[in-house]
């Protein structure tokens, strides 16, 4: 399998697909899944091509979860989560929809459950979750 370059990932790091956008460095990109299963799910993908995590270099992989790991923090902070689910699929048989590496995170409250996946979010409660994780950033 090929990278494709027109997947709705890359066309959001070429900026022709909007998104709430939470932090960005060299390597790495992080943005607001638009259709979230917990408060506060984002996304971190590395900036340059790969399809998942099977592709993907080590250099790629690592930067990655450094931004995960810095990401996973606000979100704890943002929403006093108790914890963080991270999910990462790969290939079809493996749950992937869009073939760009990408990490989800997800903060997590006790006794809470994931909402089911496909529902739109509302954009103005999604940017008001951004601005909380973009503080928190700051902290």
């Amino acid at each position: 399998m090929t990278y494709d370059s027109d997947n709705i990932f890359a066309k959001i790091l070429r900026g022709e697909i909007p998104c709430e956008k939470l932090y960005e460095d060299e390597e790495t990109f992080v943005f607001m899944d638009i259709m979230p299963r917990a408060d506060g799910h984002c996304l971190v993908i590395p900036k340059t091509p790969c399809r998942n995590m099977l592709d993907a270099s080590v250099e790629q992989l690592a930067a990655c979860l450094n931004t995960v790991q810095k990401i996973s923090h606000a979100c704890m902070d943002a929403f006093d989560a108790q914890g963080i689910t991270l999910q990462q699929f790969n290939e079809p048989a493996g749950g992937q929809e869009v073939y760009h590496l990408h990490f989800h995170i997800l903060p997590r409250h006790e006794g809470l459950k994931l909402r089911p996946p496909g529902q739109m979010a509302d954009f103005a409660v999604l940017k008001q979750q951004a601005d909380k994780i973009r503080k928190a950033l700051a902290r």
